[in-house]
């Protein structure tokens, strides 16, 4: 009964996000901003929410247990970007094998990649730092997560700033399928489509909130703790499936908006979540936490690294794949 509890909110979680990327497609067309923009953006944003929802409500309004609510929140705070900059990214290439071949490129616009890869791996360096503070430095934990929600302020200010640009370069964003709403017979304009907005983040707020039940039964069923399961479990549940929206993207050739969906949304996971999960958990280094924050952080290094010597080929994301069996070998063992 937990499980099939798990998969319905699932499903009720993967369904209001979709209802909620959808709506912002057509908010960036009709806002007539960059890809750049929509990827690292909005879609990033929209994308994050399942696993947004999940640690800040766990966190705010989980269950009875204390410590199950923090452990869950951690779990999915550090779990996400650590999916981001593995598995999600090398699937990337498996899906691209057959017409691009292993030394065939992708063709992301690289300032934005590149300026989403560097906040982030700054914005991560702060979590990093802050395991070795005592939670009982409630100022300078304070201080830093304030300063890692200005970095995510600084990134949107300059990822806007560039949209301009690009859309002169034809770079605009065009939305591929009808909203929802208008199915319906609605008409496209700003209300229906913020109406759609507010519909998809009520169904996800309801989902993520029977999603962190389940959890917490499961891990007592299975006799894992909350946190390693919440590592695990709700990234490849919440995150994987919604980066799809990548994969078809690479498909498609539109390798910007596949890129920025998955960077951008680290960047978004970077600095906003961990700043909350410093000021309001232990945040201590526990082997798994700590495992998966140097394994991230190496993903991204290696990702930067491949933009700045030519470009990204597509055997060079099998090795973010590779990075992600190495966490599970260490977290399970």
């Amino acid at each position: 009964m937990v499980f099939l509890q798990l998969f319905f909110m699932l499903v009720v979680i993967l369904i209001a996000a979709e209802v909620f990327t959808n709506a912002l497609e057509h908010l960036g067309e009709k806002l007539k901003i960059s890809e750049g923009v929509t990827g690292s953006l909005f879609a990033a944003v929209g994308t994050a929410l399942p696993e947004t929802s999940i640690p800040i409500l766990a966190l705010f309004a989980g269950t009875q247990n204390v410590q199950v609510n923090e452990e869950i929140g951690v779990g999915a705070i550090l779990g996400a970007p650590l999916m981001l900059a593995t598995l999600s990214i090398s699937i990337m290439a498996f899906a691209v094998l057959a017409k691009r071949g292993a030394t065939g490129r992708f063709n992301p616009e690289k300032t934005g990649v590149t300026r989403d890869l560097d906040f982030f791996m700054m914005a991560f360096l702060f979590a990093a730092i802050a395991l070795y503070i005592p939670h009982t430095q409630t100022l300078v934990r304070g201080a830093l997560g304030g300063v890692m929600v200005l970095i995510y302020v600084f990134y949107i200010i300059l990822t806007i700033r560039a949209s301009k640009l690009l859309v002169s370069e034809g770079h605009g964003t065009e939305a591929e399928h009808a909203m929802f709403l208008c199915r319906l017979g609605l008409p496209n304009n700003l209300p229906v489509i913020l109406l759609q907005l507010v519909l998809g983040l009520g169904l996800l707020v309801g989902g993520a909130k029977g999603f962190i039940h389940g959890i917490d039964a499961a891990s007592q069923i299975m006799g894992i703790s909350a946190l390693l399961l919440s590592l695990l479990i709700i990234p490849i549940a919440t995150e994987l499936p919604e980066k799809i929206n990548s994969v078809l993207w690479a498909r498609r050739g539109k390798d910007t908006l596949a890129f920025g969906n998955i960077t951008g949304a680290l960047v978004f996971q970077g600095t906003l979540l961990p700043a909350i999960g410093i000021m309001l958990t232990p945040w201590e280094p526990r082997l798994e936490v700590l495992a998966g924050l140097v394994i991230t952080l190496l993903a991204a290094v290696w990702l930067r690294i491949c933009i700045a010597k030519g470009g990204i080929k597509v055997w060079h994301l099998w090795i973010n794949g590779l990075m992600y069996l190495i966490y599970l070998a260490i977290a399970l063992s």
